[in-house]
């Protein structure tokens, strides 16, 4: 039986995304910064630990409290919504930590075992963004950006071990409320003269018909996690399906 980490699981991609595993019959260790073990059904394959992928130490004590497993999901992130010129680089710096440094760090402290033994998964969740860039998410869409190009090398890099590095690019979900997870880093990203190009943009998604679901990104990472070809790019959602072949026509 195989087991599948899963970082970000407290709500959106993450959470479905450890229910699928489940359902399918692997163990899951979900984690989230905040445990919360009233999120999935009480079961022996299925274990909530803590885990801040800023912190080296978290990982480490979370990759302990694991064990052995054998697909790495990188799900956590951080959304932003605002105007470039109005985003503070702290605030920068803080979504790349999460959504670039992030994902590196808990790659980067897997490799030893995935290596060892010659087999292993690494599941990278980036954007749709990252195929059509939208405005006012320019530091959103770099740090998934940053993390295409890091998993296309690994890829290569890590083909001589038999470990797989896979990307899952979801499109747009607005019931995963992204964004709301930038708490008081989203304050004063809209300035004034910014407002009326903000709300079209606003408007347009509004009435955008073709939409990601959680568990359009679930069975997608389930099938970046069992494929064993040479497919890189796993696009979730009709939109971003939609953009995917448009890019690669």
């Amino acid at each position: 039986m195989k087991t599948v980490l899963i970082t970000g699981c407290s709500s959106g991609y993450g959470l479905e995304t450890a229910r699928h595993f489940h359902a399918r019959g692997w163990n899951v260790v979900a984690t989230m910064r905040t445990p919360r073990d009233d999120l999935f059904p009480a079961s022996p394959r299925m274990r909530v630990v803590p885990l801040d992928v800023t912190k080296p130490s978290s990982i480490a004590a979370a990759l302990e409290a694991s064990g052995p497993i054998d697909v790495l999901v990188n799900n956590a992130g951080i959304g932003l919504f605002g105007a470039f010129e109005a985003t503070p680089m702290a605030t920068a710096r803080e979504l790349f930590e999460t959504n670039t440094f992030g994902v590196m760090a808990m790659t980067q402290a897997v490799l030893p075992l995935f290596r060892g033994r010659k087999s292993g998964t690494i599941v990278n969740v980036t954007s749709s963004a990252t195929l059509a860039p939208m405005p006012m998410v320019a530091v959103y869409t770099a740090s998934k950006t940053a993390i295409e190009g890091f998993t296309a090398s690994l890829a290569h890099e890590l083909a001589a071990f038999q470990v797989r590095a896979k990307l899952v690019e979801p499109g747009y979900a607005p019931t995963t409320r992204l964004t709301e997870n930038g708490g008081e880093r989203m304050r004063g990203l809209i300035p004034e003269s910014y407002a009326p190009f903000a709300q079209s943009i606003f408007d347009a998604l509004a009435q955008t018909a073709a939409v990601t679901t959680e568990s359009d990104v679930a069975e997608a990472v389930w099938r970046a996690a069992n494929d064993t070809s040479g497919q890189l790019r796993f696009p979730a959602g009709a939109d971003a399906v939609a953009l995917a072949a448009g890019v690669s026509s």
